[in-house]
């Protein structure tokens, strides 16, 4: 699955487990490689997903902010 269509949870979780996988070490070059590649991937997904969080917040506080001084 591309780290892409993964939810923030799914994509954190696996993240998790890579880092795992790298510091328990005993892989190969490639192997480590291929993992390294992997967890920046999901890295930026979990990134995106909270960006994308971060905007839907500041979106309903400035509609929340608007709504009082108006009030």
């Amino acid at each position: 699955m591309s780290s892409e269509t993964l939810g923030y949870e799914a994509a954190r979780d696996e993240l998790v487990e890579v880092v795992r996988k790298l510091e328990t070490g005993g892989l190969s070059l490639e192997d480590s490689l291929a993992l390294w590649e992997r967890g920046e991937a999901l890295a930026k997904t979990c990134e995106q997903h909270l960006a994308g969080a971060r905007e839907r917040i500041d979106a309903a506080l400035a509609v929340v902010e608007e709504d009082v001084s108006e009030g």
